[in-house]
């Protein structure tokens, strides 16, 4: 449920954000998300995989330890395990999202509520102010 009210003391987390874009870094910003979106997936991760399992024939011909380790290293951590790691930030954030958006939610509701509180409060106390005058009219003071 994605009810988004407004209220003037609760700022949800992505008005936050929001930044004017303009020119190369607009184009740069694109570029960057379009390239982390493309990078981060497990489609991308398969397909590294694929490469490395290419590698591994001549790295096991070398029959060199350091071979080995730079093969490890170099090409199954950082190749395969980045966009792993990225699939599991983009879980991790769309999570914080939902989070966001409920706590949001939640912080509307109770300021609004807060707000209606206090304005039934004031009533009430312009009721006792009228109640006061009229016990003080009516006893003669």
């Amino acid at each position: 449920m994605n009810v988004r009210k407004s209220h003037p003391s609760v700022i949800h987390p992505k008005e936050l954000l929001v930044k004017e874009l303009k020119g190369l870094q607009k184009f740069n910003f694109k570029l960057a998300v379009l390239i982390t979106n493309s990078v981060g997936t497990m489609w991308c991760a398969y397909a590294f995989l694929v490469l490395d399992m290419v590698m591994l024939p001549p790295v096991i011909a070398a029959h060199s330890v350091m071979v080995w380790v730079q093969y490890i290293a170099q090409t199954l951590l950082q190749l395969v395990l980045l966009p792993i790691i990225m699939v599991g930030q983009n879980v991790i954030q769309s999570q914080n999202e939902a989070k966001a958006d409920t706590d949001h939610n939640t912080l509307t509701y109770l300021a609004t509520l807060q707000d209606e509180q206090m304005q039934e409060l004031k009533n009430q106390t312009e009721i006792l102010k009228r109640l006061e005058e009229l016990v003080k009219k009516t006893r003669g003071e």
